[in-house]
């Protein structure tokens, strides 16, 4: 036992004397990262607003660290299982999540299913804030949010059905703030995801829908599939000016909403490894072709952060804001 204690200490002093530099740093400092292809966890299904980010943010991000960015989706549970994939792989960082508030903050305060809390995940980089919408299909007799909204108390003997990317989602929320808020009732039909949810209102399974903006909605109100009646955002990107604000109702003008959205590891992942992944997506955020083709989708890019106090920073903020919003409709927390 002795000689073999002996025979590491050799081993190590041999290692250490023939490249000082690295005296004293931890085994995975010393390895290249990323050495492999990257996981990029997308929540829900291929085809929605989330995939449609990631994938221009895959294919700048593997530019920079020279390595494939795999995007893969896993939709359903609101997120839950896509965000579960990321806290069961190694905190190596070769596994990140594009998330949002949705998945990393109301599922686990709200969905007894989750078990797991915001505070497993560590933000990396925020990213963007997408555009909330509401849609109504093509049959409604309304071509303005206040028409809707008349249209719907006209109907209170027939409740109004809105179709989102599921339950407890921010989407869902939003639905039942706005029904409570006009004293109306509204049946929640929950998706697996953007895109399923969508077919479903463009097919006339449900009455509107709120969901994230995707240049896509534009064609399909062309071709009369279903009618954009507006924006919960406060502002937008000049590329999404048609859309009406949510401040142009006279109804409910201060029922402003919009999703934030960022890369998030398991915590624990390596700060330098971390380091290496906010850089990188960083340098996308400074691309104007990829700030231009978020833009187009409707979402308000952030300015990179180059420090994890800053990135802690926003985590601390997207947890205000959504505990606000849950008891705003008075829902208890797993928690409570």
């Amino acid at each position: 036992m002795h000689s073999m204690n002996r025979r590491r200490f050799l081993q190590y002093a041999s290692f250490t004397s023939g490249s000082t530099a690295l005296a004293g740093l931890p085994a995975f400092a010393t390895e290249a990262f990323p050495s492999k292809p990257l996981s990029l966890v997308v929540p829900y299904p291929a085809g929605g607003a989330s995939d449609t980010s990631a994938r221009i943010f895959g294919e700048s991000i593997s530019k920079s660290v020279k390595q494939q960015v795999v995007v893969e989706n896993y939709g359903g549970g609101t997120g839950l299982i896509g965000a579960n994939k990321v806290l069961a792989a190694p905190a190596d960082g070769y596994t990140f999540f594009h998330g949002s508030i949705n998945e990393v903050f109301l599922a686990p305060l709200l969905n007894p299913a989750a078990r797991y809390k915001p505070q497993d995940f560590m933000l990396v980089a925020p990213i963007s804030d997408a555009n909330i919408v509401l849609m109504v299909r093509n049959g409604i007799p309304a071509d303005t949010l206040d028409k809707f909204i008349d249209y719907a108390k006209q109907n209170k003997a027939k409740p109004l059905t809105y179709a989102t990317v599921g339950i407890d989602s921010i989407y869902h929320l939003m639905g039942d703030a706005l029904g409570a808020r006009l004293g109306l009732t509204f049946l929640h039909v929950p998706y697996k995801g953007a895109a399923p949810a969508l077919q479903g209102l463009a097919g006339g399974e449900v009455d509107f829908a709120i969901l994230p903006y995707q240049s896509s909605f534009d064609a399909m109100q062309q071709q009369g599939r279903l009618k954009l009646l507006t924006s919960f955002s406060k502002t937008l990107p000049a590329s999404v000016k048609h859309i009406p604000l949510i401040s142009q109702s006279r109804i409910v003008p201060d029922f402003e909403y919009a999703i934030s959205g960022g890369y998030f590891v398991r915590q624990g992942t390596p700060a330098d490894r971390v380091a290496v992944l906010r850089k990188a997506i960083g340098e996308a955020l400074n691309k104007p072709d990829v700030r231009g083709k978020l833009e187009a989708e409707g979402r308000t890019v952030v300015q990179p952060v180059e420090t994890q106090q800053q990135a802690n920073k926003y985590f601390d903020q997207y947890q205000a804001r959504v505990t606000e919003l849950i008891r705003s409709v008075g829902r208890k927390t797993n928690a409570a």
